[in-house]
């Protein structure tokens, strides 16, 4: 992946990150262009935003205040890491579990 095809991709890597909204936009965004680091991104943020919504669903039905704000703070890092490469420009997985969606949403985009 060369510096041009990472500053194609930027906009759309970057807008994935904002709520599911965001991934759909970016993936319409990407979608003629077919730009890998767009790609990279707009799966590692789809991932992200599906075990958020699971996990947060069922973290909803413990009354506590520790378990939902341990939480958002776990989310909230794995999503400013994810952000963060994207804006740097790096192609980085997102720790734990980065991997896994890059091989479950191969077929995304390609």
């Amino acid at each position: 992946m060369n510096s041009e095809e990472i500053s194609q991709g930027k906009t759309a890597s970057i807008i994935s990150y904002f709520w599911l909204f965001g991934v759909i936009i970016a993936f319409y965004m990407n979608n003629d262009k077919k730009n890998s680091f767009a790609n990279f991104h707009i799966r590692q943020s789809l991932g992200l935003w599906l075990t958020f919504m699971a996990f947060g669903y069922i973290a909803g039905y413990f009354d506590s205040w520790m378990i939902t704000t341990s939480f958002l703070v776990f989310f909230g890092v794995l999503f400013l890491f994810g952000i963060v490469n994207a804006i740097s420009g790096k192609v980085i997985p997102v720790p734990l579990v980065g991997n896994f969606y890059q091989k479950i949403f191969a077929k995304l985009g390609a």
